[in-house]
């Protein structure tokens, strides 16, 4: 007795195990477009930078300076994602974790919201620097 298979079936399964596999492409595609550690670094930097910048609000960025730091720090020593691990990118990783520790240490010991201002200024001037640099990185790529 011979058994046949019909032909859809088996362009069923054919088109089903080629559909997954583009999934799995896929996703590992958006992991690739995607860098954790700065968007959580970023998470940080807007709950802080945004109310001094939009009304001279100096209290998150007072309560939010040491998990700026650790943020940074965490950043600073990740694994970089394809086009950003050269020694530009990381000496701007290593200084924007540098300074964010001396603002976090600035507004433990008093500075005036003055000093405070002009550190959080340049620190969010860092960020988007680096920012800019992966969104363009990204643009090469594609």
């Amino acid at each position: 007795m011979k058994i046949t298979i019909p032909y859809f079936f088996i362009l069923g399964i054919l088109l089903a195990c080629s559909s997954k596999k583009g999934d799995h492409e896929a996703a590992a595609s958006q992991r690739a477009d995607e860098w954790p550690e700065m968007e959580s670094f970023h998470m940080v930097m807007a709950e802080a930078y945004h109310p001094y910048k939009d009304s001279a609000n100096f209290e998150p960025i007072k309560s939010l300076a040491e998990n700026l730091a650790k943020e940074s720090a965490a950043w600073a020593s990740a694994t970089l994602p394809t086009g950003m691990d050269n020694k530009e990118i990381k000496a701007k990783l290593e200084k924007l974790k540098t300074d964010c520790r001396a603002l976090a240490d600035q507004i433990k010991g008093g500075a005036t919201d003055e000093q405070i201002g002009t550190s959080l200024t340049s620190l969010h001037e860092q960020f988007h620097d680096i920012m800019e640099a992966w969104h363009k990185g990204k643009e090469k790529t594609r």
